[in-house]
């Protein structure tokens, strides 16, 4: 079957902002199948697993690196998100620990109110930094990069697919405040 091109695109409108706000992390394993139309992930099978609510601000953002071969006929994404949690704290760094030992499922919600997946079929993996700072302006925290490598880019998600399974208590999302 012949690859072809059948649409273009318009220069669009100057109406958004780069950046993410949130980040949600399932359990290695736990996110079922999704179906995908046009781009986008309207179900999952099983439709219930248990996302953990990461709030994030400035400095944090997804990028997706587009890598084909013509010799081996494939073409596959790498998909990276920077993460700044600022502020050390033992609940976090605890929580960090065990985050990193798995290759979760990652779900964020951008600036513009877009949820996109990271790691949907093979699972993240998870590295950074730890850091103090020497001065007393400098950034105290953890800086996280998160990678997949996907048969495909990071798709599109139906909001209520994410917001429906974000693990909460007493009504509340489950979060550490450092």
């Amino acid at each position: 079957m012949p690859c072809i091109i059948a649409t273009g695109r318009a220069l669009p409108c100057k109406d958004v902002v780069g950046g993410i706000q949130k980040v949600f992390f399932a359990n290695q394993g736990t996110v079922g199948k999704a179906t995908i139309t046009a781009g986008v992930v309207t179900a999952f099978t099983p439709s219930t697993f248990d996302l953990y609510q990461f709030d994030v601000k400035s400095a944090s953002g997804l990028e997706q690196t587009i890598t084909t071969s013509s010799d081996n006929g494939t073409t596959f994404f790498t998909q990276t998100l920077t993460l700044v949690l600022t502020k050390l704290d033992a609940a976090t760094q605890a929580m960090l620990d065990s985050l990193i030992k798995t290759r979760p499922t990652a779900f964020i919600l951008d600036n513009n109110g877009n949820y996109l997946t990271l790691g949907l079929t093979r699972g993240c993996e998870i590295n950074g930094t730890i850091s103090t700072g020497v001065a007393l302006g400098d950034m105290n925290g953890y800086s996280l990069t998160i990678t997949a490598d996907e048969p495909m880019m990071s798709q599109f998600v139906t909001a209520a697919l994410v917001t429906a399974n974000i693990k909460a208590s007493a009504g509340a999302p489950t979060q550490i405040t450092p």
